[in-house]
């Protein structure tokens, strides 16, 4: 019987350790979900400030992959992940555009006059990648943090406080303002208003946004006075805690030798040229 007991407990123990290796990790549907907020948001932070330092095309397109690698591990919807990353990207679409017609160097083509160089369209591909696997790898990581969760990592990583309880009351009380611009939008329609472009249509707009800002005033008093009566002292008692686990240490572990790789990759280019 102890034979078998102990036949049991150690298949009970490589299970916990297969459970725990790379390839269950990776294999797993939802993994990235699993992680520690803290770990993400490290990771990410980390990737950022990397992918910034990176100018040649070869790291810069594996920093890429990693964030689509990551995105996709996310299991985040097609649709949705697809406009957030172009909403980014057109806001840098100007500047990718002019780019190779601002930037000096060897002439590639000519519009209408203006000639485009190799290395304005070799910066504009740099930026682009840049922005797109910092996009990435921040949506597949903090974007599947719930936003109490993410405030209460925050505090965890030793944020100011104020950052915190900022992020934390706008999280709360964004809809509520939210709801209460609808009602004031609902009593002017009532009333007969219709937008245009004239004057009565920017004081109307103005009138809003001042009741909306007054309003919004006096809820805050009043939700202040609510507090201080449950014996609020200026600091928040998180409730929430952050487990580190040996699925939390792999991805470091990987993450960290993913980051080193591309910095040493820079270095090689960089004695190389």
């Amino acid at each position: 019987m102890s034979d078998i007991l102990g036949d049991a407990g150690r298949a009970k123990g490589l299970g916990r350790a297969e459970a725990n290796s790379i390839g269950a990790i990776f294999s797993h549907r939802l993994w990235i979900r699993e992680l520690d907020p803290r770990v993400r948001i490290v990771a990410v932070f980390v990737f950022s400030i990397c992918v910034v330092q990176l100018d040649k095309l070869l790291p810069l397109g594996i920093a890429f992959l990693g964030g689509l690698f990551l995105l996709l591990q996310a299991r985040m919807p097609f649709v949705t992940s697809l406009k957030r990353v172009l909403t980014v990207d057109s806001f840098i679409i100007l500047l990718l555009v002019m780019l190779p017609f601002t930037t000096p160097g060897t002439e590639m083509a000519s519009v209408f006059g203006f000639s485009a160089s190799y290395e304005g369209l070799r910066q504009a591909i740099v930026i682009l990648l840049r922005a797109n696997a910092i996009v990435m790898a921040s949506l597949a990581l903090l974007a599947t943090i719930d936003a109490v969760t993410f405030g209460q990592a925050l505090a965890k990583l030793k944020v100011p406080e104020r950052l915190v309880h900022l992020l934390l009351f706008t999280v709360r009380y964004v809809e509520v303002l939210h709801a209460e611009y609808l009602r004031l939008k609902t009593a002017m329609k009532c009333r007969g208003f219709a937008p245009g472009n004239n004057l009565h249509t920017y004081k109307s707009v103005g009138y809003l946004v001042g009741m909306l800002l007054i309003r919004s005033f006096e809820r805050s008093e009043r939700i202040l006075m609510a507090m201080k009566c449950r014996g609020f002292n200026g600091q928040f008692h998180l409730l929430k805690d952050f487990d580190y686990t040996r699925r939390d240490l792999t991805f470091s572990m990987i993450a960290c030798l993913f980051v080193l790789s591309l910095l040493a990759l820079e270095m090689l280019h960089v004695v190389a040229a």
